[in-house]
């Protein structure tokens, strides 16, 4: 009933910044101020993606430069003590990387996000190779869809479908992405149902229902008795 949802194919960067394993320190640092990221993918020489290095992975050889950490501190942070000590992406790199595929929907990469608190994922093809980045950005695009063209499919897979008539029984507004639907409906069974659909359209901030009093439900026809 409702059209197809934006994958990750639609909105991610296809010219993708990466490294590979023998990358040095110094010159990770110098890609990512270049190109004002925060973490950059590695990539083996398959074109998979090996692992990522971000920002957190390199700090660790300027904290530790001239400190002298407890034993307890070193036990408790002994992964950051060797990437301290590393010297090339192979060393820095946090495996195994977190990715999402083009084929994804953005709802399913926003979930990968928040729960692995990354600001961008390497993006894999069906044949598991790196062909893009997406960012928390670029899943935010789906809210620069223009209003009209959020009310007209509204109108044509949601509320044609729910609340057939001619002409139709409710009226689609959308302000800034916040949709507002006004009219009168035989009951207000279907209207949950349709909130929750209302709000799976990609770029819709709020649903609001202005509905009127219900219209009466169509009278049953008599029931007839045995004619003799």
């Amino acid at each position: 009933m409702t059209g197809s949802p934006h994958i990750v194919s639609d909105v991610m960067t296809q010219a993708v910044v990466s490294v590979d394993r023998d990358t040095p320190f110094k010159e990770i640092v110098r890609i990512l101020q270049q190109h004002r990221i925060s973490a950059v993918p590695v990539v083996a020489s398959n074109g998979t993606v090996a692992g990522v290095v971000s920002e957190a992975d390199l700090l660790p050889k300027e904290e530790f430069r001239d400190s002298d950490p407890s034993r307890l501190a070193q036990l408790r942070r002994l992964d950051d003590l060797v990437k301290a000590g590393s010297v090339d992406a192979a060393q820095l790199m946090t495996t195994p990387a977190v990715t999402v595929e083009a084929s994804d929907t953005l709802s399913r990469a926003a979930r990968i996000m928040a729960r692995t608190k990354v600001k961008r994922l390497p993006v894999i093809g069906p044949d598991d190779r790196l062909c893009g980045i997406v960012s928390r950005g670029d899943l935010l695009k789906v809210f620069l869809r223009d209003d009209e063209e959020i009310a007209e499919e509204v109108r044509r897979e949601i509320v044609a479908y729910l609340f057939p008539g001619e002409p139709p029984p409710l009226q689609v507004a959308v302000a800034e992405g916040a949709v507002t639907l006004t009219g009168r409906v035989s009951g207000t069974s279907r209207v949950p149902v349709a909130a929750r659909l209302v709000r799976s359209v990609e770029g819709v901030v709020d649903v609001t229902w202005n509905l009127g009093r219900p219209l009466p439900r169509p009278a049953e026809p008599p029931v007839m008795g045995p004619l003799y």
